[in-house]
């Protein structure tokens, strides 16, 4: 359940953000979780690494091929340093009624 204080934030960003209007409440207070769940991760980086983590993804344009074999390790590297695995498993579990099944 998300706190009154996330849904207050939510609705107020609602009503200052017009296309946010149309979504309904839920949806924008789970797109809020998972922002903050998001911002966890981010926070295993560096401030360094985060500037250059975005420097790497705005260079790539979504093609890994538009970096040198170089930075492609070096995005990698950050990559794994946020642990995408956690970061899933994680929305998984807050977000589904049945959570998620271990293996």
């Amino acid at each position: 359940m998300p706190s009154p204080v996330m849904s207050i934030a939510v609705a107020r960003a609602a009503q200052r953000l017009p296309g946010l209007k149309r979504l309904p409440l839920a949806k924008l207070v789970l797109a809020a979780e998972v922002a903050v769940l998001a911002k966890a991760h981010l926070d295993l980086l560096t401030p360094a690494e985060r500037r250059r983590l975005l420097v790497l993804i705005r260079d790539a344009r979504g093609m890994p091929s538009n970096l040198s074999e170089r930075d492609r390790r070096e995005l990698r590297k950050l990559v794994v340093k946020i642990e995408p695995k956690n970061f899933a498993t994680a929305a998984v579990q807050k977000f589904s009624p049945l959570g998620s099944r271990r293996r």
